[in-house]
C-alpha cells in the first residue's frame, strides 16, 4: 500500500496525468449521420423529427462542419464588417457623413467573427438536444453496412449498430502540387480567415468564389490583392460570362488586380516574401509575383479519408465523389451519401435539401430535387447570384432563347442608395417564354435570387414575373424590368 501511494505521489509530482479511455455501444439506431455540416445536421434533425432514433457523428469539437466553422459563416462576418470599414473610409463623406481617424481593430473584427461562429455552432447543439439527436464527437469509420465505429476525441471508442448510414462528410481544400500550406504566410481559406495582421500584399491562386470573396475582405482592409486565375474569367466554372465581366469591372474599380488565362508554376518562401512564378497560358510569358501572403484557393475535393468505404465495397469516381441514385443510395442500399461527397455543386443549401429529401425517402417518401433551381451566390460587393442556366449553357444545348436585361443604374432604389453597380439578366425560352436562367449583380443579389429560384421551380415565364406587382422603390423592381424586357422586348425605365 505504501509503495502504491508513493508511486502515485511521484506521478503527481512529475505532472503526469492518468486517463481512463472508455468504450461504449449504441444499439438499435435507425440512422447514423457521419458529419454535422449543413447537410448532416439538418438531416439528423429531420430524421429525429420523423421518429427515427438518430445518431450524428462529428469529428470536430463543434458542430457545423466547414461551413459554420471555417467557411460560409466566418467569411460572411468578415465580408460584412470589412465592407462597413471600407464604406466609412471611402464613401461616407460623399453621403454627407463626416468621420475622422477611421481605423481597423483587427482583433475586435476577428472576435466578432468568432462570436457569430460560436453562437451558431452552439445553436446546433441546442437543436440536437431539443429534437433528441444523439451526438458523438470523434472520427467515424464504417465497419459494416450496419455498424459505425467512432474513435472518440477523448480517446475512447463508441460502436454504433444501425439500420441506415448517411455519409455527409463534406469536402476539404484541394492542395496545389508542390506548395505546402502553413496557414501563416501560405494559407488556405482557413488561414485567410484568421490572419493575425493585415498584409501589405496578397496573391491569390484562383479567382473563383473563395478567391474573390476573401480577396475582397483583405483588399477593403488595405491589402494590395492580385489574383492569378487559369480560366479566362473570374467567378469559377458555370458563371455567365457577361456577369463575370460585370463583377470583374466592379472589383477592378475597387482595387483588385486580375491575371486571367495564367497558370502558377511554383511558389516558394524568400526573405522578400512568397515568390510566385506564373505563366500566361496563351503567350507563354512568365512573370514573378512577390507578396506577404499567398492564398491557395483552387477549389475543394470530397472528404472521405479513413471513412471505411473499402470495408463495404463502395468505390468513388475519378473525382473522388461517391456515386448515388435518385434516392441518394450508394451501391449499398442502406448506406446513403449527400452534399459535397456526391455529384453537383458544393453548396451548403444544396446539401441541406439533399439531407432532408434523403431522410424523407428513408421513411417512405419519394425523393425529388431539381438541380436547375439551386441558386449560387458570390458574396462580394456587389454580390453575384444566379439560378438556372447561363447563356453559354443554353447556347451549347441548342435551346432557342431570348434575353432581357436591366442595369442597376436605372433602378430607383439603387440610385438613392448610391449603389448602382450591376445588372439583372433574364434568359427565357424563345417559344414558350419559360424562364431558363436568372443572373443578378447587385449589393442584394443573394436575397433577390430566391424570387427567381421560386419562379423557376414553378415553371414561370418571364411574363409571369413581369406581371407580379413589385413594391416601389425596391431593388427587386430590376428583376421585374428584366423580365419585361425578355417577354416584351423593352423595359419601361431604361
Amino acid at each position: 500500500m505504501l509503495c502504491m501511494r508513493s508511486a502515485i505521489q511521484n506521478l503527481a509530482a512529475r505532472k503526469i496525468s492518468l486517463r481512463c479511455f472508455s468504450s461504449s455501444t449504441i444499439s438499435d439506431a435507425d440512422l447514423v449521420v457521419i458529419g454535422s455540416g449543413p447537410g448532416g445536421y439538418v438531416a439528423a434533425i429531420k430524421a429525429a423529427q420523423l421518429g427515427l432514433k438518430t445518431v450524428c457523428v462529428e469529428k470536430g469539437s463543434t458542430f457545423g462542419g466547414t461551413c459554420l466553422n471555417v467557411g460560409c459563416i466566418p467569411s460572411k462576418a468578415l465580408l460584412n464588417n470589412s465592407h462597413y470599414y471600407h464604406a466609412a473610409k471611402h464613401e461616407f463623406a460623399g453621403r454627407g457623413i463626416k468621420v475622422d481617424n477611421v481605423e481597423v481593430d483587427l482583433p475586435a473584427m476577428m472576435k466578432a467573427k468568432s462570436d457569430s461562429v460560436s453562437a451558431l455552432t452552439g445553436g446546433i447543439a441546442m437543436l440536437f438536444k431539443k429534437n433528441g439527436v444523439i451526438s458523438v464527437h470523434g472520427h467515424g469509420t464504417i465497419a459494416t453496412p450496419n455498424q459505425v465505429i467512432v474513435k472518440n476525441n477523448d480517446g475512447g471508442r463508441t460502436t454504433i449498430h444501425t439500420n441506415n448510414i448517411m455519409i455527409a462528410t463534406g469536402s476539404e481544400v484541394t492542395p496545389f502540387p508542390g506548395i505546402e500550406i502553413d496557414e501563416e504566410t501560405i494559407v488556405s481559406s482557413t488561414g485567410a480567415l484568421s490572419l493575425s495582421k493585415i498584409p501589405k500584399t496578397l496573391t491569390l491562386i484562383g479567382a473563383g468564389v473563395i478567391g474573390v470573396e476573401l480577396g475582397s475582405v483583405w483588399q477593403r482592409l488595405g491589402t494590395k490583392v492580385t489574383a492569378v486565375e487559369f480560366l479566362n474569367n473570374i467567378g469559377g466554372v458555370g458563371i455567365d460570362l457577361e456577369v463575370a465581366k460585370s463583377l470583374q469591372r466592379s472589383l477592378t474599380k475597387q482595387g483588385m488586380k486580375f491575371k486571367l488565362g495564367t497558370k502558377v508554376l511554383s511558389a516558394e518562401k524568400t526573405p522578400e516574401g512568397i515568390k510566385v512564378i506564373a505563366e500566361n497560358v496563351k503567350k507563354g510569358k512568365q512573370e514573378e509575383l512577390v507578396s506577404d501572403v499567398l492564398l491557395v484557393c483552387i477549389g475543394r475535393r470530397p472528404f472521405t479519408d479513413s471513412l471505411g468505404l473499402d470495408n463495404i465495397g463502395i468505390t468513388v469516381d475519378n473525382r473522388g465523389k461517391i456515386p448515388v441514385n435518385e434516392r441518394f443510395q450508394t451501391s449499398i442500399e442502406n448506406v446513403y451519401a449527400i452534399g459535397d461527397v456526391i455529384d453537383g455543386p458544393m453548396l451548403a443549401h444544396k446539401a441541406e435539401d439533399e439531407g432532408i429529401i434523403c431522410v424523407e425517402g428513408i421513411v417512405g417518401g419519394v425523393p425529388h430535387i431539381n438541380y436547375d433551381c439551386v441558386p449560387s451566390v458570390i458574396y462580394t460587393h456587389p454580390e453575384v447570384a444566379w439560378v438556372g442556366k447561363s447563356e453559354e449553357a443554353v447556347k451549347e444545348a441548342g435551346i432557342p432563347y431570348k434575353v432581357g436585361s436591366f442595369p442597376m443604374a436605372a433602378n430607383s432604389r439603387s440610385k438613392t442608395n448610391q449603389d448602382t453597380d450591376g445588372m439583372v439578366k433574364v434568359i427565357s425560352h424563345k417559344d414558350t417564354d419559360r424562364l431558363l436562367g436568372v443572373h443578378i449583380v447587385s449589393s442584394v443579389a443573394g436575397e433577390l435570387i430566391n424570387e427567381a429560384a421560386l419562379a423557376l421551380e414553378y415553371g414561370a415565364s418571364s411574363e409571369d414575373v413581369a406581371r407580379v406587382c413589385h413594391a416601389h422603390p425596391t431593388v427587386s423592381e430590376a428583376l421585374k424590368e428584366a423580365c419585361v424586357a425578355a417577354y416584351a422586348g423593352k423595359p419601361i425605365n431604361f
